[in-house]
């Protein structure tokens, strides 16, 4: 496995935001000042088989039986918030671990337990009339609601070996460079309207990716998003649009990075359906991780549906995503398969089993050709 992706296996001990529906209430002194707390813990026994293809046609395979964290690292969330007049003054900060750290495939430097603390927030906001102001470090704005969507955000998703999940030390990728790129937390000034007839609208400068060690950044990272909510007779429909741009200077050249993204929802009679996709340049080829930023002559687009049906504490899903990244020497197809089913034990407490295959080809004439990777997990997700 390359250098390259390892920094991405690694870069994604934590990958995306789960906020609990319910929260503990630890205080409130009943003049709009309260503080609760949240939380997520999951665990997913995943057996995989994975075939693999070099450039010379030899085939290896291995199988693997692994006891691991699934798409969402465990996590434990803080929040305050205190209404001051006319406006409203939040708090949240969360802190993230991977629960995949018993033999990471270190080797030799296998010593003990490895688990990381990892803050994906920590960031105030100040609300009213005029909107909402966020300071602080968030998850990003591109490619946001795609992920945030994810039928398979509670479950476990694609495991490629070709990008080190497989026997990783930190999580599975879910639908990540399989569909959409991740929404890297950054640091961030962010702005989000009020609700004008069903639409809001976030802008946000962010703490720009550096190309490499020497390059020029003298602007920051611009992402936006803007999402449609409305409900009809039984039902609902959510659309939304985003994007990010950002500019570096290297030995003298230019290089922009670029993306949007696109997707909608709707959910009738305990069925939802779902749509998305992307496209950008000189981002999200590493892995589906849109924190590393290269040339623009780098594309990289993808797409994702799914289906599910929710009856009574039974909902199960069917989902399909693809990303493509291009470089002009290499085009890469990455592409994964699921059939999912989660049953609600009791309020706070899922079970989880799936069925995933994950496919990747290149026409790298140096490096791996193809990947095929069949896992089944089963697990519990428990939230409170």
């Amino acid at each position: 496995m390359t250098t390259k992706f390892k920094l991405a296996a690694v870069a994604l001990a934590c990958t995306t935001a789960f906020n609990a529906s319910a929260a503990v209430e630890l205080y409130n002194n009943n003049e709009g000042m309260t503080f609760t707390a949240d939380g997520l813990i999951n665990i997913f026994y995943s057996s995989s088989d994975t075939d693999m293809t070099d450039a010379a046609g030899v085939e290896t395979n291995s199988k693997q039986a692994r006891v691991r964290t699934g798409f969402l690292p465990s996590y434990i969330g803080l929040n305050s918030s205190n209404q001051v007049g006319d406006y409203k003054v939040a708090t949240r900060s969360s802190f993230w671990v991977t629960l995949s750290d018993t033999d990471a495939n270190r080797g030799a430097t296998a010593a003990g337990t490895q688990t990381g603390i990892d803050i994906r927030q920590f960031y105030a906001t100040v609300s009213g009339d005029f909107g909402e102001v966020l300071l602080g470090k968030d998850f990003g704005l591109f490619n946001r609601s795609n992920i945030f969507g994810d039928e398979l955000l509670l479950g476990y998703g694609q495991t490629s070996n070709t990008v080190g999940l497989v026997d990783g030390g930190n999580v599975s990728f879910g639908n990540i460079a399989t569909g959409y790129t991740y929404a890297f937390p950054k640091a961030q000034i962010t702005y989000r309207t009020p609700d004008m007839s069903g639409f809001k609208l976030a802008v946000g400068i962010m703490d720009p990716n550096k190309v490499s060690a020497d390059s020029d950044e003298d602007m920051p990272r611009f992402e936006a998003e803007l999402t449609y909510d409305t409900t009809f007779d039984g039902g609902s429909v959510k659309g939304w649009v985003n994007g990010m741009s950002q500019s570096s200077e290297v030995a003298g050249a230019d290089q922009d990075q670029s993306g949007v993204g696109y997707g909608v929802n709707v959910k009738f009679s305990g069925v939802s359906l779902t749509a998305s996709g992307f496209s950008a340049e000189g981002v999200g080829h590493v892995a589906g991780l849109d924190q590393f930023v290269t040339a623009d002559t780098t594309e990289t687009d993808g797409y994702l549906v799914q289906a599910s049906y929710t009856m009574g504490d039974n909902r199960f899903v069917v989902s399909y995503g693809q990303s493509t990244v291009d470089d002009s020497a290499v085009e890469t197809e990455s592409s994964n398969t699921n059939i999912s089913y989660f049953r609600t034990v009791i309020p706070g407490v899922t079970l989880v089993a799936e069925l995933n295959k994950t496919e990747i080809d290149n026409n790298d004439a140096s490096d791996m050709t193809a990947e095929e990777n069949n896992v089944f997990s089963i697990g519990a997700v428990v939230t409170f």
